[in-house]
C-alpha cells in the first residue's frame, strides 16, 4: 500500500500542454498590453511591430493550443488585432477630414483593445478559457 510520499501528481495530457503554453500567453498578452496602454496615452507612441510579432507567436503557435483551454485565449488575441486594425483603416478617414472625430473614434477602439487585452490575462491567470 503507498503511502502519500508515493502518489505522484499527473495532469491529463492537455492540461499538461495548457499549462505549457502559458509563457507564450503571458509574451503575447504583454506585447499587446504596452501597446494597447500606449495606445491610450496621449502622446505615447505604440509600436506595429510589438503587434505583429505577438500576433505571429498566436499563429504560429494556436495549433498547439487546439483542444485545451489556452485555445481561446490564441483566437481571442488574434481576432482582437485584426478587429482592431479593421476598425482603425476603417476610421482612419476621419482623421484626414476631420480631427476631433477621428481622435474620438481612435480612442473609442483603443480602450475597447486594451480591455479585452486585460479581460483576457485576467481569465488566463485563473486558468480559464475566454469566453467569445
Amino acid at each position: 500500500m503507498p503511502g502519500n510520499d508515493d502518489i505522484i501528481d499527473v495532469q491529463p495530457k492537455d492540461e499538461a500542454r495548457a499549462e505549457s503554453l502559458k509563457t507564450v500567453g503571458w509574451i503575447s498578452y504583454a506585447l499587446h498590453l504596452i501597446v494597447a496602454v500606449a495606445a491610450v496615452l496621449p502622446g505615447a507612441q505604440p509600436s506595429i511591430a510589438l503587434l505583429v510579432v505577438a500576433l505571429i507567436v498566436d499563429l504560429v503557435k494556436r495549433s498547439d493550443a487546439a483542444g485545451t483551454w489556452q485555445d481561446s485565449h490564441f483566437g481571442w488575441r488574434i481576432r482582437t488585432v485584426v478587429w482592431a486594425a479593421f476598425w482603425y483603416l476603417v476610421t482612419w478617414p476621419l482623421w484626414l477630414l476631420l480631427l476631433l472625430p477621428g481622435m474620438l473614434a481612435w480612442f473609442v477602439i483603443s480602450i475597447w483593445f486594451l480591455y479585452r487585452i486585460v479581460k483576457g490575462m485576467v481569465r488566463m491567470n485563473d486558468n480559464r478559457p475566454v469566453d467569445a
